[in-house]
């Protein structure tokens, strides 16, 4: 499975952006696929998931109600949508999927998000 994040630059506070996850490769119905994201001296920290087929979503507390995770599968694409993005929302955003192990084995490569005061 290969996996690439596209869609990050520079957005204004307040504003919108939508990260792309481009997927090739076998993911298994039943497992899920995520954003997660990670600033300088932190750790990657979870921001989603969703259920291949759509059913399922989680959020992480500092954005629920501001993102919006979704999946098209006739695109084998995952979808980030942040809206009211404040700075602190400037990080490295990564996409990841499941493997056989249930545990995120498949990771992007990351795409940057800078939001400016």
């Amino acid at each position: 499975v290969q996996l690439q994040a596209y869609g990050g630059g520079l957005v204004q506070a307040g504003g919108s952006l939508r990260l792309s996850c481009a997927a090739s490769g076998h993911i298994a119905s039943n497992h899920f696929m995520a954003w997660f994201r990670q600033t300088p001296g932190k750790e990657r920290e979870f921001v989603a998931h969703i259920s291949r087929n759509g059913g399922t979503v989680f959020y992480a507390e500092f954005v629920k109600g501001r993102f919006r995770i979704s999946i098209d599968n006739s695109k084998n694409t995952m979808y980030l949508q942040m809206n009211s993005v404040k700075p602190g929302d400037t990080a490295v955003y990564y996409c990841a999927a499941m493997g056989g192990s249930r545990s995120y084995e498949y990771w992007g490569k990351g795409t940057l998000v800078t939001v400016s005061s």
